[in-house]
């Protein structure tokens, strides 16, 4: 049952005036739960809670936090149809996709939990003394990890359960051994509470400290600050926007002890498609990326925003075909009336640039469903206008149709930082794609070759992240078993007595 309140540590609480009820996007009504926004003092008693637990939870054993990470995912699970219920009423996405999203955050928590148990994240070194080295004996020395403290874990619009209470930031900082404060994302703040409740059973069933985990809610961005700046706050994990990330991560670093703001913002994703390409499969790479642009409506951080092509008329083809397939798909609802909002107003404000033709007809569309749209403008349009760099968080994709290939590289080179850069070409063009690969990777995290980038899968091998600003720190994943490096921190013990040493750097 969905109360409206916060948990602090265990402590169900609702001291505030502040409420607020989340959206039914898919009727364009409120939902009958009010929730309390926390209030100074319950921000203060969730950190002190989180600064105790972490003097117990960082010396907790592996086992004990792989056994915690799986009781969260059985509690998830115990959650049934209530938990499917709500996160289609918050967010207006299809049972289907709530399901989906279910399994792949109950995967996360015990993938982190099988890989403590195996052991082997740690990367710890041990140097043993060579006391008798000429000009200078050598120190024994022997490095581990240790977890940073108490993070803040922002949650995200886009994903109501993989990305926000128990998704993939909170599982890997408490696999590391950090206490997590979730601010709780007010469009979906029910779904938060069930699985905060998730949460907290799993931690008493598993005799994990209170204050191990709390759920805050808040309408706005006062309590986001407050938390960032609280000095026993060590670390923050976001996603979301460039201007909400870069704002956290400002306040971090402006701090009397600066923290790291580990945050994946926004993103183009810049699609390049070879001549051969576009010759011999053109019509099926425009009925995939129809199905790409729209998929989730558009609002994953890895939607496909922009196509790069040298010009011709095979590019033509492909833009008319994509054009007209993308307005057959029905049109879906959006998570918000503002992200609709703010979509309309994007994509508004892309389309009446200079230059910039708009491709599909307009889709009528009624409340907060999102009408897909495909634009295209040439090269010299696009390096002139900062504009249509921008992200247009929504099921819509610009076209930039290049003079040539020099012009193509100088596009890519000049792009901001993107989660994903993508290939579209045959197999006999591969030798001649060198430059292409070159450029994107340096302004990429991740390289499709002859794929889409929409979905992110969940694995060692992922990498999603990239240069700024499409995260704040290209040297880390916010997916996948690497993503818990962001909550750990090396030491080195020098000559230390055995006996004092972590299990892991012991002889034994």
């Amino acid at each position: 049952m969905i109360t409206g309140q916060n948990y602090i540590g265990s402590r169900r609480s609702a001291e505030g005036s502040v409420t607020y009820r989340t959206i039914n996007p898919k009727l364009n009504t409120e939902n009958k739960w009010e929730c309390t926004e926390a209030t100074k003092n319950e921000i203060d008693e969730a950190t002190r809670l989180a600064s105790q637990a972490f003097k117990t939870f960082r010396k907790s054993s592996p086992e004990e936090r792989a056994a915690f990470l799986d009781a969260i995912a059985d509690e998830i699970e115990n959650l049934g149809d209530e938990l499917i219920e709500v996160y289609c009423q918050e967010s207006g996405l299809p049972q289907g996709r709530a399901q989906g999203e279910r399994g792949r955050t109950m995967f996360q928590l015990r993938s982190f939990a099988e890989m403590l148990r195996k052991g082997n994240w740690m990367e710890t070194a041990i140097d043993l003394a060579i006391p008798d080295r000429e000009p200078m004996p050598k120190p024994d020395l022997r490095k581990t990890y240790i977890p940073l403290g108490p993070v803040v874990v922002f949650g995200s619009s886009n994903f109501p359960l993989a990305y926000s209470t128990a998704g993939g930031d909170t599982a890997s900082a408490l696999a590391a051994g950090c206490p997590v404060i979730v601010k709780s994302h007010p469009m979906h703040a029910g779904t938060g509470e069930l699985v905060a409740s998730a949460i907290i059973k799993a931690a008493e069933k598993t005799g994990m400290p209170n204050g191990v985990f709390s759920n805050l809610n808040s309408k706005g961005i006062e309590v986001g600050i407050q938390l960032v700046n609280d000095p026993k706050v060590k670390a923050v994990g976001f996603t979301g926007s460039i201007r909400g990330g870069r704002a956290l991560y400002d306040i971090a670093n402006q701090r009397p002890e600066p923290i790291p703001v580990f945050a994946e913002m926004g993103s183009i994703n810049p699609v390049v498609i070879s001549q051969g390409a576009l010759e011999s499969k053109g019509d099926s790479w425009a009925d995939t990326y129809a199905g790409s642009i729209t998929l989730g409506t558009g609002q994953f951080c890895t939607n496909p925003g922009l196509i790069l092509a040298v010009d011709s008329p095979e590019l033509d083809v492909f833009a008319s075909r994509l054009a007209a397939k993308i307005v057959e798909i029905d049109p879906m609802c959006m998570l918000h009336p503002n992200i609709k909002r703010a979509y309309s107003n994007l994509k508004t404000e892309v389309t009446e640039q200079a230059g910039v033709t708009m491709l599909s007809n307009e889709v009528p569309t009624d409340g907060n469903f999102a009408d897909q749209a495909v634009a295209t403008v040439n090269g010299a349009s696009f390096l002139e206008n900062p504009k249509l760099h921008q992200e247009v968080f929504g099921p819509f994709s610009i076209i930039v149709k290049c003079e040539n290939k020099e012009q193509l590289l100088k596009i890519i080179e000049g792009l901001e930082g993107q989660l994903t850069g993508t290939i579209l070409a045959e197999d006999s063009e591969i030798p001649s794609l060198t430059d292409v690969v070159d450029e994107l990777q340096h302004r990429v995290g991740r390289i499709i070759f002859n794929g889409v980038p929409t979905g992110v899968e969940v694995c060692p091998a992922m990498n999603h992240g990239g240069p700024y600003p499409s995260s704040t720190d290209s040297r880390f994943t916010a997916v996948g078993l690497h993503s818990i490096k962001r909550w750990i921190r090396p030491i080195s013990y020098q000559d230390f007595p055995m006996e004092l040493l972590p299990n892991e750097l012991k002889n034994a």
